[in-house]
């Protein structure tokens, strides 16, 4: 049995509201099997990058042979694959499966298309609650994490030791290490305010980490964390250049060797091993200690509601098998991610000590809809908005937050 592959193009970052704006019905997707056939089944996801021979192909395609099925594979960049699942719901031809980013999930379980895991039977108790969570609506489970990603604070030994200073581990310290590093003549501290998602995914850590919530924009503890960024770049301890600069050029500029910190992902690591700074990593620090909430990245396995139950149940049986541990491990190297499970996280973090500070923060790390489900892209829009006009120093923190609160309550 053969896993057919196929490449999708497209380009561009997703608008997270897409997903919003549409009200559509559930819908079956494919078609029955036929006298006693192996069942063929669709699944799109969000990997283009992966070919036929990749750990993510091949383990797919063991995963459908258990399932008695064959699979018909669509790859494709997120904001294509969302949008084009969004039209297949009102075309009555959604895939079996799709792996959707996990901002997404609530949004477009919302529309009514998505199962629940309840529904179909997938048990995810041993999923950790805080990565499960984004994917959740009104306490049911609407897909099943791959695993996640998310930010932590990277660091150049070098640096560090020339200005005899350790990794920060609360507020303070990073003021003070910042500050330290930049009077022994390095650059201090590369964030990404870029006036897009990826700039609020950046702030995420800080404003959690000061213990704002999404639901008020505008909270003391909010101004705090902006006025920290704000302060960072008026004191030359960051680069006006944050904000135009995307997380890979915050990257580039720390592989240049000159930067003593950085904000940025798993997914850095891979370019970082290449290069030839030697670099450690830790969690983010919160405002008085411990690790900040970072905001999860990553992607759930979703099942389209399907009116037949039997092509339902070996969709959600590729499903379970894909995302069992031992058999996850085999694929989730080529996304660096963290694994969803807790005795699974402390074996990654035991094969690959690199990962380590990304466990942790995957532990203290939440979903982005959590709180406000769906109406997180309105929030963050005002976020990233209020991030360009205080870095920049045409508002102050406290106005720039102030106006994005308004306009959130003004709809």
């Amino acid at each position: 049995m053969t896993v057919k592959y196929s490449k999708a193009a497209g380009a561009g970052l997703l608008a997270l509201a897409v997903a919003t704006t549409l009200g559509l019905a559930g819908c079956a997707g494919g078609t029955p099997s036929e006298g006693g056939a192996s069942t063929a089944l669709t699944l799109w996801d969000p990997y283009p990058q992966f070919e036929a021979d990749s750990p993510w192909s091949t383990t797919l395609d063991s995963c459908a042979k258990d399932a008695g099925v064959t699979i018909t594979r669509e790859g494709m960049d997120t904001s294509s694959l969302t949008s084009k699942l969004l039209l297949a719901a009102q075309q009555k031809n959604a895939p079996d499966i799709a792996v959707i980013d996990n901002p997404l999930v609530a949004s477009v379980a919302d529309t009514g298309l998505l199962a629940s895991m309840d529904d179909v039977g997938i048990d995810t108790s041993d999923i950790l609650p805080n990565i499960l969570a984004a994917g959740n609506v009104e306490g049911k489970a609407f897909g099943v994490p791959v695993g996640s990603n998310t930010l932590a604070l990277f660091y150049n030994k070098t640096i560090l030791d020339e200005a005899g200073i350790t990794p920060p581990t609360n507020w303070d310290e990073l003021k003070a290490d910042v500050a330290a590093v930049q009077a022994a003549g390095h650059q201090g501290i590369g964030f990404s305010a870029v006036g897009t998602e990826e700039g609020s995914f950046q702030f995420l850590p800080f404003f959690w980490g000061s213990g704002a919530d999404l639901s008020e924009l505008d909270s003391p503890e909010a101004v705090e964390a902006l006025s920290l960024w704000t302060d960072f770049v008026s004191s030359g301890g960051a680069s006006a250049s944050v904000l135009n600069s995307t997380q890979a050029d915050i990257n580039d500029q720390f592989l240049a060797g000159d930067l003593a910190f950085q904000v940025n992902g798993s997914w850095q690591l891979a370019g970082l091993d290449a290069g030839d700074v030697d670099y450690g990593v830790v969690p983010v620090p919160g405002i008085d200690g411990g690790a900040a909430p970072a905001p999860l990245g990553g992607e759930f396995f979703t099942l389209p509601v399907n009116a037949d139950a039997d092509r339902q149940a070996k969709a959600a049986a590729v499903v379970t098998c894909m995302t069992d541990p031992a058999n996850a491990v085999n694929w989730i190297a080529g996304l660096t991610y963290v694994l969803p499970e807790a005795d699974a996280q402390a074996e990654q973090a035991k094969q690959s000590p690199e990962l380590a500070a990304f466990v942790d923060a995957v532990a203290a790390a939440k979903g982005r809809t959590s709180d406000l489900g769906t109406e997180y892209p309105r929030y963050s829009e005002q976020l990233w908005t209020a991030l360009q006009e205080a870095v920049s120093g045409a508002k102050t923190p406290e106005q720039a937050l102030t106006d994005a609160q308004a306009a959130v309550d003004a709809g």
